[in-house]
């Protein structure tokens, strides 16, 4: 079962921490891992775009010219994708890029990315975190007493007002509750910083 310090916000050592061997120490799968960051991606996809085929391009009703003895190819449209101002061949329209990947490779993937963060030692537990007032600059020396990242994801176990307008203008960190943790989130922050309570609470949903 793997182990790890318990700072607080001045970045000293207060307890250890167990963690829970079936979410921070599994044998990591990388392509489920992959398979949740193209999910993500997918689902963030508006799919708004739209561009007219021939047949919605106007004009090119009649025959430009007639058919032999000009020279040129034969033509039956100036609204062709070939003639400038036609149509696109193609054209993409308006689509719903999002899917749902199984439950079961879901938890794995995310089991996974904690499990990474674990081994290459990018997970910080701290005891609490909190501010008596709105500040970034209480929340920059946080991050650095902690030696964290400069990209960095912080997770809480409910939301803090405080806390998230105190990281908000801090470039490449992110603020969310233990709930909405996930696995592209995990891959693209290199910090993991977590209260002691979050912990407790993710080890509750995802064990």
């Amino acid at each position: 079962m793997p182990k790890l310090n318990v700072l607080n916000q001045a970045g000293e050592k207060v307890s250890d921490i167990e963690l829970n061997s079936e979410i921070f120490d599994i044998e990591i799968n990388e392509h489920a891992v992959y398979t949740m960051v193209k999910n993500h991606l997918a689902n963030r996809r508006q799919g708004t775009q739209s561009a007219k085929t021939r047949a919605e391009v106007r004009g090119g009703g009649r025959k430009p010219y007639r058919q032999k003895g000009t020279g040129r190819a034969r033509h039956g449209s100036t609204r062709s994708p070939i003639w400038v101002g036609g149509g696109v061949t193609f054209a993409p329209k308006p689509r719903d890029y999002s899917y749902r990947v199984p439950k079961k490779i879901r938890r794995l993937a995310l089991k996974s990315a904690l499990t990474s963060k674990v081994q290459e030692e990018e997970l910080i537990v701290l005891d609490q975190l909190s501010f008596e007032d709105f500040g970034t600059k209480a929340a920059v020396n946080v991050l650095k007493n902690i030696d964290a990242d400069p990209k960095a994801l912080v997770v809480l176990a409910e939301n803090d007002e405080k806390v998230y307008k105190s990281f908000r203008n801090i470039k490449n960190v992110k603020v969310c509750t233990a709930n909405f943790i996930n696995v592209y989130d995990l891959v693209k922050y290199n910090s993991l910083i977590v209260t002691q309570d979050a912990m407790k609470k993710i080890e509750e949903v995802f064990s």
